[in-house]
């Protein structure tokens, strides 16, 4: 399950991104999140993703 909270939600995606995906695109697919709603729900408390990082910052 994907937390709803912001700030929750900013941890988890993070951490799959660290320890399990290369890329964003590949998180998204494979958890069957739309990509554009991930962003724009980071980008409400400030985060935007880095893909030279491949986190959100």
């Amino acid at each position: 399950m994907i937390p709803k909270d912001p700030v929750m939600l900013l941890s988890y995606v993070n951490t799959q991104l660290r320890d399990f995906y290369p890329t964003l695109e590949e998180f998204c697919q494979s958890s069957q999140i739309e990509e554009s709603a991930l962003r724009e729900k980071l980008s409400l408390i400030d985060y935007e993703y880095d893909e030279d990082q491949n986190q959100f910052v």
